[in-house]
C-alpha cells in the first residue's frame, strides 16, 4: 500500500439528491478507489452514486482565515432579501 494515493469519498444516499463526504480510501488509481469506496461505504446499500476525488486535487479555505476570507460578503447588503421592499400584491416572492 506504500505510495497509494488518498481519495476522498462522497456518497449520494437514496433519500437525498446531494453527495455527502463520508470518508477516505487509499488506492493506486480511480477505478480501484471507486471499488474500495463501494466496499467500505455502501455495504448496506446506503447510496445510489459514489464520487471519488484525489485528495491532492482539493483546494480548501483555512478555518483560521475564515474572518478575512468571508468578510467581503458582509458589505454586499443588496444580496439579502431584506434590502428590498416587497409589494403587497406579490405573496410568492
Amino acid at each position: 500500500m506504500t505510495g497509494w494515493a488518498l481519495w476522498e469519498v462522497f456518497v449520494r444516499p437514496r433519500r437525498g439528491l446531494s453527495h455527502t463526504h463520508v470518508g477516505s480510501v487509499h488506492a493506486p488509481d480511480a477505478e480501484t478507489a471507486l471499488r474500495n469506496a463501494r466496499d467500505v461505504y455502501t455495504r448496506r446499500q446506503e447510496g445510489v452514486s459514489i464520487w471519488v476525488v484525489p485528495a491532492v486535487e482539493i483546494t480548501a479555505s483555512s478555518p483560521d482565515e475564515k474572518d478575512a476570507f468571508f468578510d467581503p460578503a458582509a458589505d454586499k447588503v443588496y444580496r439579502h432579501p431584506t434590502f428590498y421592499d416587497v409589494p403587497e400584491g406579490a405573496p410568492h416572492i
